[in-house]
């Protein structure tokens, strides 16, 4: 019971602080679930974290949710998942109930401003992480200038470039790295 209590509430912990969705979330959930609580490795975040970017759902509620199960199962899923949702749904609503009074009053959108400024520092922050931590290989850096490529410049849907990314994935590892697997 303790530990569903501990996911929770550190799941809460993160769902309150983080602003800017899930690229923006990553160097928070980095150091509070790998460094401070040592509940997923680096590798295993950042796995947890591609599943859940290419899957349907919220990243955070995603992540969440895996790391969760991992702790205690389904209960531990759904606690998790539960702690990450409930800052938001609170904020939400009450946003949602005094929105029109707010947009209007400049202090206000001031502060959103900053706080995107924020959140693009926290994004170029975990792409940059993120990147020394997967490009490690020659066929991974090619891989990511190709998909960059085909995102920014032909503005090729993500989805395509997921199944693409599986199907390449897939075929490289029964060819090319099981000959080598094989010597």
């Amino acid at each position: 019971m303790k530990t569903l209590f501990e996911l929770f509430f550190t799941f809460f912990k993160i769902g309150s602080i983080t602003f800017g969705g899930g690229l923006a979330m990553l160097p928070i959930l980095e150091k509070e679930l790998v460094q401070r609580k040592q509940w997923a490795s680096s590798e295993e975040l950042l796995d947890y974290y591609a599943i859940s970017q290419s899957t349907p759902g919220v990243i955070a509620v995603n992540v969440s949710t895996f790391i969760g199960h991992k702790k205690k199962g389904i209960p531990g899923g759904i606690i998790a998942t539960l702690g990450i949702i409930t800052p938001s749904i609170i904020i939400i609503t009450i946003i949602a109930e005094f929105i029109s009074n707010f947009e209007s009053i400049l202090w206000v959108q001031k502060a959103l401003k900053g706080i995107n400024v924020s959140v693009a520092a926290l994004l170029t922050y975990s792409v940059i992480n993120l990147s020394k931590k997967t490009l490690k290989k020659w066929y991974s850096v090619i891989f990511f200038l190709t998909a960059f490529s085909l995102i920014y410049f032909a503005k090729v849907h993500s989805v395509f470039l997921i199944l693409g990314a599986v199907i390449i994935g897939v075929i490289l590892h029964f060819t090319l790295f099981k000959k080598k697997e094989d010597k």
